[in-house]
């Protein structure tokens, strides 16, 4: 009984502290949690757009990192409160209670700005990143008044730590699956700031059919399944017409090409380019390409000037695309394979007298790694339409390599 009373007031006392937010309404905090939200980590976010470049594609999409990051912590704290009405409470923590909840408003705080543009350079992972300023102050003095652990929180966001603690690896579960708050955030947040309907989801109704799996971390029943496909359908068409919309892919491949040059050319250090917000990289840009000129990196210069472009919404063309085809393009996708894809660029651009830049989107996963308690198998396996053929293939429907150039030299190169 104590414990049980010790989880309850985890969850529900002190949130006095209300936040209104856009998507979700009232948002409320405890007034550590608040503070917390003040801190210099946490408030970098409020200058980081959760789409990157996609406002100059959809002007709408101007959300910030911070607005997700308190919808997530909103959604997770309803998604463990009903997990604990239906037995959770017999296995979890006050402190890891909230210890999860300050790893789910604080997941993105250790983002890059233009967030997929840096994905495949040699960077330190946001979530180590971010695990690093859990950890230290003021953000860790605010999470233990909290009522929370900094290494717990740390440990639950960054999953690349070695740990036995059961109870970090279901928090772990909780904050990355096919039905975890991120998604159901971004999905709705998104769609509504890029003003399409395609994100939206019936958060309400998922979080009821959810139920706790200490090993698994939730389990549905099949009622649940239709939110499931609604989901992975959501995610492919947020892909294929906001994430990876060819002009957004066209900022995302400039930006990811200038800094992997700058970054070759010795120009610029990994170390500069974290706890930046989105002004912070382009007065960086900026800096360098003032600082490198008449030094022999012409072209990470000329790439300087392309990248500080998409500020004033010059958007590269798009000449020519093709399917991602494993044999024929896998050298291109990797991160320690970026060199490679640079020496064909080099190619194409020489023999077509303009930059050229190839865009290879990265692998998506669409997770289904969920179990049907009634149907007492996991989902692919269900009375579902969306087998894991159905799933794999859209990630093959999505990859498209894409050739881009300058707009102004666009006319060059129409026959690739």
């Amino acid at each position: 009984m104590l414990k049980k009373a010790s989880v309850n007031s985890a969850l529900f006392e002190g949130f006095s502290e209300p936040c209104r937010d856009a998507l979700w309404g009232h948002v409320y905090f405890t007034p550590a949690l608040e503070a917390v939200t003040r801190t210099p980590a946490f408030s970098r976010l409020n200058r980081i757009a959760q789409l990157g470049p996609a406002s100059l594609v959809y002007p709408g999409a101007t959300h910030t990192r911070a607005a997700h990051s308190i919808g997530v912590y909103h959604i997770a704290r309803r998604l463990i409160t009903g997990l604990c009405e239906r037995g959770a409470d017999s296995f979890v923590t006050a402190q890891g209670i909230r210890s999860f909840l300050c790893a789910a408003l604080l997941h993105d705080i250790g983002h890059f700005p233009y967030a997929h543009s840096l994905k495949e350079l040699a960077l330190t992972g946001h979530e180590q990143l971010g695990a690093r300023l859990i950890e230290a102050d003021p953000t860790a003095s605010l999470v233990e008044k909290a009522g929370a652990d900094p290494a717990v929180a740390a440990a639950i966001l960054d999953t690349g730590r070695a740990t036995d603690d059961k109870e970090v690896l279901f928090y772990r579960k909780l904050l990355s699956g096919c039905l975890d708050p991120d998604k159901l955030d971004y999905l709705n947040r998104d769609a509504r700031f890029a003003g399409v309907t395609y994100g939206t989801q019936d958060v309400d109704f998922i979080l009821s059919r959810l139920h706790p799996s200490r090993e698994r971390g939730v389990d549905i029943d099949s009622k649940a399944i239709s939110s499931v496909e609604s989901v992975l359908f959501s995610k492919y068409l947020m892909y294929r017409s906001v994430y990876w919309h060819k002009g957004v892919r066209a900022a995302t491949a400039v930006m990811k090409k200038t800094l992997h040059s700058a970054l070759h050319d010795a120009l610029l250090s990994p170390e500069e380019l974290y706890n930046l917000d989105d002004n912070g990289l382009f007065d960086l840009l900026r800096k360098r390409r003032t600082a490198g000129r008449g030094k022999g990196a012409s072209s990470s210069e000329a790439l300087f000037d392309a990248a500080r472009g998409l500020r004033d919404g010059k958007i590269w063309t798009c000449v020519g695309e093709v399917p991602f085809d494993e044999a024929k393009h896998h050298h291109w996708e990797n991160r320690e394979d970026l060199q490679c894809r640079a020496e064909a660029e080099a190619e194409i651009s020489a023999q077509y007298g303009a930059t050229v830049i190839i865009d290879v989107p990265e692998r998506v996963d669409f997770e289904t790694g969920l179990h049907v308690l009634d149907e007492d198998c996991p989902f692919e396996r269900s009375s579902t339409v969306f087998g894991a053929e159905t799933v794999a293939s859209f990630v093959k429907t999505l990859r498209t390599v894409r050739f881009f150039v300058d707009k102004d030299r666009g006319d060059l190169v129409y026959s690739l």
